[in-house]
């Protein structure tokens, strides 16, 4: 696909999908017209991205945990930084807090939805009078 329609799929404007490019982050073929061509994985990696770019995670942290993206087996981390390490401890500590934080507004949406729910059937079995 083109740089539009996955921009378009995973609503991650052109631009951003380009520094993603530019970091490494997403790579896509070249075709012999020099046409970026972007595969269908890619479309989930750039969701996966943005969701940690969202979170706050900075993109050489998240160039440094791509293999995490990609494969659910096993990593092997050949040469460990124990600044990274303290990094993205803090990084899913924060990540977890905002997680909490978002279960709490939905359910507080779910309840007032609920209560809005309740009052217009309450409002239906009124007789006119």
């Amino acid at each position: 696909m083109r740089i539009g329609e996955l921009a378009e799929r995973s609503g991650v404007p052109a631009r951003m999908l380009r520094y993603y490019e530019e970091q490494g982050l997403v790579v896509p073929r070249r075709l012999d017209n020099g046409y970026r061509v972007y595969d269908d994985h890619l479309l989930d990696r750039v969701q996966k991205i943005r969701g940690l770019i969202d979170a706050g995670i900075p993109t050489r942290i998240i160039s440094d945990i791509l293999p995490c993206l990609d494969q659910p087996q096993e990593i092997v981390v050949a040469d460990p930084d124990p600044k990274l390490r303290e990094l993205l401890i803090h990084e899913r500590e924060r990540m977890s807090q905002k997680i909490d934080l978002l279960i709490q507004n939905r359910d507080a949406i779910t309840r007032y939805i609920e209560a809005l729910d309740d009052a217009a059937t309450r409002s239906r079995k009124v007789p006119a009078g």
